[in-house]
């Protein structure tokens, strides 16, 4: 019975890994030089920058999740991220000890998350996707 669901719940597990990339990235876009200090406050240089490759890596990886195209490079390319922003942002070892808790899910979430990139990395988007009309 779940081979004939393996598709629809590859689509819609890319959608549902996506989905918190794209609303981030809008969001970084809306709220742009508040994303620049946030990043400059961790003792980043060049946060504007920064802050663009985020958004790029973020709307365009997860759209391109989202949809299937070229999927096993831009996975690879939100694990990658993922990790980052975990190690950098979400570093609850050296946070006060009020915000350990919210810091430490957010940096296991982002480290789940990323495996889940991999997974997709390493077996593709399926055959509900750009890519398998692209035969890729």
């Amino acid at each position: 019975m779940l081979n004939n669901l393996q598709n629809p719940l590859a689509l819609v597990g890319r959608i549902l890994l996506a989905l918190i990339f794209i609303t981030s990235g809008f969001s970084k876009i809306g709220g742009f030089d508040g994303t620049v200090g946030y990043i400059a406050s961790k003792g980043l240089p060049m946060a504007s920058v920064i802050a663009a490759l985020a958004i790029l890596v973020e709307l365009g990886g997860g759209l391109a999740v989202a949809v299937g195209f070229m999927t096993r490079w831009a996975a690879l390319a939100l694990a990658a991220f993922s990790l980052l922003a975990a190690f950098i942002f979400h570093a609850y070892w050296g946070v006060p000890a009020d915000q350990v808790m919210g810091q430490q899910i957010n940096f296991w979430k982002n480290i789940s998350i990323a495996g889940g990139f991999l997974v997709l990395a390493a077996f593709g988007a399926g055959a509900i996707s750009i890519d398998a009309k692209r035969g890729r």
